[in-house]
């Protein structure tokens, strides 16, 4: 099977419910982006600054940890 057969297969199967899509937008209102938009099926983020990551967690009290 060719890749543009492979990538037209994987793009129309819709992730699984509880699954994060591996693309996805986020709204920019006012500067201001809301953390459950960010925080859809998942606990942790990866932010790529330049060539760092960082990881945003929300924890059990529902805070947010930023850690390189």
């Amino acid at each position: 099977m060719s890749r543009s057969e492979t990538d037209r297969d994987s793009a129309a199967v819709p992730p699984a419910p509880g699954e994060a899509s591996p693309e996805r937008s986020v709204a920019v209102v006012a500067h201001r982006i809301e953390s459950r938009d960010l925080f859809v099926a998942t606990r942790e983020i990866i932010i790529m600054h330049g060539a760092d990551a960082y990881r945003l967690r929300l924890t059990a009290q529902n805070k947010l940890i930023l850690t390189k």
